[in-house]
């Protein structure tokens, strides 16, 4: 779908909506018009949220939870639109070191969650031969810096459900866009938790440290949807790890061993 083909409003679910990413996009997602169910895990509707956003307490990992949620979105909407799985945890850690709680953690949560996003809205936009999943991964899905393995696994895991879902879906004319961002402040940094603290330590410090900020992401992810595209990279830093991944992969082969000798001094 074209920008200019985009209708006047669409009817978007967006989950993780009360902090970061999801917060950003929720913000824009008003201010263009559309209607938005904004979820997160709070009981209460979280204050952040813009006023133009009606709430749903969700936890992704709950299949009851999404029938109530996609419930509220029928009632008041008819149905929905779009899709934004962007509900996530951030953990780092050696695979010696994290341990199989936190493995189960991201993988319910990062992956198990979209997956049931993506399985509640299908039958009803097939039903109506439209529709938009939208699911947030990161750059760790197609790179993988070593020491990341349980968040690289459950990312990569992400990217490769929705290539799957794009050819899949294509002929109900159903789209899917899987966003990639590398590093920006988010709140996510807060959610870093686990045994290896040294290197939760590490990814807050980029997290917080980045340059780019959630707004800035937002932006770059909803230029790739209206766009159609499925595969939005968010920044420069990610699109050239990406392509160096792909075209030179001797140089980036060669970066991800320094990283690991880094990691094991």
């Amino acid at each position: 779908m074209r920008a200019d083909d985009r209708p006047a409003t669409r009817r978007v679910l967006v989950t993780g909506a009360a902090s970061g990413l999801g917060l950003a996009l929720t913000r824009l997602l008003v201010e263009r018009g559309d209607e938005v169910l904004a979820t997160d895990t709070a009981t209460e509707r979280p204050a952040p949220l813009p006023t133009g956003a009606r709430y749903h307490p969700l936890d992704v990992r709950d299949d009851d939870g999404w029938a109530a949620a996609l419930a509220e979105a029928d009632g008041h909407w008819g149905g929905l639109d779009v899709l934004v799985n962007n509900a996530g945890v951030a953990a780092g850690g050696r695979i010696d070191v994290e341990t199989m709680q936190e493995w189960t953690r991201l993988v319910d949560v990062n992956l198990l969650g979209v997956v049931r996003g993506c399985r509640a809205v299908t039958p009803a936009f097939k039903a109506q031969g439209s529709g938009h999943l939208v699911n947030v991964a990161s750059l760790a899905g197609l790179v993988h810096a070593p020491g990341m393995s349980a968040y690289n696994a459950v990312k990569a895991g992400v990217v490769a459900l929705s290539e799957t879902l794009a050819f899949e879906l294509a002929p109900h004319g159903i789209d899917v866009t899987v966003a990639c961002p590398s590093f920006f402040r988010t709140g996510l940094g807060s959610s870093f938790a686990g045994a290896d603290t040294g290197l939760a330590e590490t990814g807050r410090r980029l997290v917080d440290g980045s340059r780019r900020g959630a707004d800035e992401v937002a932006a770059t992810v909803l230029r790739g949807v209206d766009a159609r595209r499925h595969l939005v990279l968010t920044d420069r830093d990610g699109r050239i790890a990406w392509r160096a991944k792909r075209l030179a992969h001797p140089v980036y082969a060669a970066a991800m061993r320094r990283a690991g000798r880094r990691l094991a001094r």
